[in-house]
Order: C-alpha cells, then sequence, then structure tokens
C-alpha cells in the first residue's frame, strides 16, 4: 500500500485524476473509451488473448524483481511516485538485463513495470525517478491496457498479412493508435514531472536519451533551440518526410519532448497543480466526451498555430476542419442521447 513517505519534502496530490496531466489528445480518447459501455468487458477478454499471466511469469522468471532486497532504491523510487500521485497499489517492478534505454508498463488487471539495465546505467538518480513517475502516470492513465491492445494487433495483423487487406486495415489501425501513444508519452512526461518535482531532471532524461551520457558536451539552451529548428524544418518536403519518419515511431522524439514537457511545466498548469487546483477521481464519471473532443482539437489548433512547419502550414485547413467535423458529430449524437432518454421519460 502507498502509506509511504517520499525522500524528500514534495507536494502530494490526494485523489488526483489522470485527467489533471493528460495531453488533451490523450485525454478526450481515454474519455470516450471509458464512456463506451462494456468496453472495458470486451478489452479484458481481448487482454486474455495476449495472456497478461504469462507475461509476468517470463519477467518473474527471466528478470530481477525490485524489493526491498534487490534494487532497494527503485524500489523506494516507484512507492514514492505512487505515493505522490496516489496510486490505490504499489505497481510490481522488473529490471531487465538489456542495453537499449528503455521503460514501459504493461498488463491490465495489475500492470506492472520492466525496466532495462541500459536506462538505468544512463541515468541518475532523479532522472531515473523522473521515467519511474512517467510509467506510472501510464498506469493511472490505463495507458498499459491500451498498449497491450497494440501488441494484440500487431500480433493480429502478422496473422492477418496473407488476407487482401486485412495486413493493411490492421496496420491502419495501429497507425492511428501510435499517434494516441505518442500523445501519451507527452501526458506520461507530466506525470514524471509532477512525480518528480525536478524539471532540470525531465530535461536531463531527454538530453541523455538522444545524445548520452555527456551532459557536459550538450546544452539545454542548445537543445531547445534544435527543437525549434526541427520545428521549422525547411520546407514542405521537409514537412511531409519528417511526418513519414514519425508513423512507424511509438515515441516523440527527444528534442520534441523536452520542448513540450518544459512549455507545460512554464505554462502554468504545472504550478495549478502543484497549487492543489486539479481535477479528482471522484469526478472522472462526469468528464463529458465533447468537451474533451473539443479541448483535442483546440490543443492541435494551438501546436499548429505554434508550429514554424511550412508542411503543417499546407495542411492545417483540413485538419482543422476534420477537427471541427468531429466535435460536431460528438455534438449530434449527444443531443440524440439526451433526446432519447427525454422521450424515454
Amino acid at each position: 500500500m502507498t502509506t509511504n513517505t517520499p525522500d524528500r519534502a514534495r507536494t502530494r496530490f490526494p485523489g488526483i485524476s489522470s485527467r489533471a496531466y493528460e495531453h488533451p489528445a490523450d485525454r478526450s480518447a481515454l474519455v470516450a473509451l471509458r464512456s463506451l459501455t462494456g468496453f472495458d468487458v470486451v478489452l479484458r477478454r481481448l487482454s486474455g488473448l495476449f495472456n497478461e499471466r504469462a507475461l509476468r511469469l517470463m519477467f518473474l522468471g527471466g528478470a530481477v524483481r525490485v524489493g526491498e532486497g534487490q534494487f532497494h532504491n527503485l524500489h523506494d523510487m516507484v512507492r514514492d511516485a505512487a505515493y505522490i500521485l496516489d496510486m490505490p497499489e504499489v505497481p510490481e517492478v522488473y529490471v531487465r538485463q538489456s542495453p537499449t534505454p528503455n521503460a514501459m508498463a504493461l498488463g491490465s488487471d495489475h500492470p506492472f513495470i520492466v525496466i532495462n539495465t541500459g536506462l538505468i546505467d544512463l541515468l541518475a538518480d532523479e532522472e531515473l525517478r523522473f521515467v519511474v513517475g512517467h510509467e506510472v502516470g501510464h498506469i493511472l492513465s490505463g495507458h498499459a491496457v491500451y498498449q497491450t491492445m497494440m501488441q494484440i494487433l500487431i500480433q493480429l495483423g502478422t496473422r492477418l498479412a496473407w488476407l487482401p487487406l486485412g495486413n493493411i486495415a490492421i496496420g491502419a489501425i495501429i497507425i492511428g493508435l501510435k499517434e494516441w501513444f505518442r500523445k501519451a508519452e507527452l501526458s506520461s512526461d507530466r506525470a514524471g514531472l509532477l512525480a518528480g518535482q525536478d524539471l532540470d531532471a525531465a530535461k536531463r532524461t531527454m538530453m541523455k536519451l538522444a545524445g548520452g551520457t555527456r551532459l557536459s558536451e550538450m546544452s539545454t539552451e542548445a537543445f531547445l533551440a534544435q527543437a525549434r529548428e526541427y520545428d521549422a524544418a525547411g520546407d514542405v518536403r521537409d514537412g511531409l518526410l519528417k511526418f513519414l519518419n514519425l508513423l512507424p515511431q511509438t515515441h516523440p522524439y527527444a528534442v520534441i519532448r523536452f520542448a513540450e514537457v518544459d512549455r507545460w511545466a512554464k505554462s502554468g498548469e504545472y504550478e495549478r497543480i502543484l497549487g492543489g487546483e486539479y481535477e479528482r477521481r471522484a469526478d472522472d464519471s462526469s468528464a463529458k466526451v465533447t468537451d474533451e473532443v473539443r479541448n483535442a482539437a483546440s490543443s492541435y489548433k494551438e501546436s499548429w498555430e505554434r508550429s514554424a512547419d511550412p508542411f503543417i502550414g499546407k495542411v492545417r485547413d483540413v485538419a482543422e476542419g476534420a477537427a471541427n467535423a468531429a466535435g460536431g458529430l460528438f455534438d449530434r449524437l449527444s443531443r440524440r442521447d439526451t433526446d432519447s432518454a427525454g422521450n424515454a421519460n
């Protein structure tokens, strides 16, 4: 249980909802899925195909389970993160021998965290604390459940590759899910910042993921300037190439994550949450899909307006039209549901 006290004075967020830190595009999708009657039942049945128990047994047999007697420092970090974000249950953590600097949250009934040794070797303690908070944020949002769903679809896609258009259809769904997960990564970066409450550590993490341990050879100002240069690109062709490069990626590039967490921390939202003004889990059931879709559309519009990418400029009008159409559709469906309820009474 989350009854421990963190190692230093960090603000705790009793009853915090994941909606408080989620990127609007991520939050709208999550609210929509949570509102679908029976969706959780279907998802759990799909998860059964993936066999979460077998996955956990695989790590139990082939990795190191974090606890009081193994990787004690990591054990304290995950307890601290769960305490600060008011998680009802401290997730299990496994350390896996792999040089690839990566971590992930898996499972549906009892999600758990896997951290590669390459990431532990790469990061200092406060940077690692940010990563642990990031993964706890994934669990609090329910991303681990949906990531499991993507793994199922990827497996299904390989099995349907022989069918005409079968693999194309699954591929299109996976592309959409990856765009969602890229926004989910931005959400969880915010959760990592809330858990660690050290913006410099969050930034150093991104810089190390991009360039390794030699921070003395890097500069936060130059790295942020690099993010701006990447955003501006050169011309429409470069913008299109960036889009195509990003399609297979499950994570945004490190310079983008650096710029996004820096922008969010300085936007006032981070300070608002630290001050105790945030959405509560108790109110999650009252969150409206239509409001979240509008928030997502507004967020995309704001990011497009901030962007200097000429390719974004070319597709902006089309994308805004699609976003407005989606909002209108949800409005009509919402009115229809309201009218039906009124007629039934």
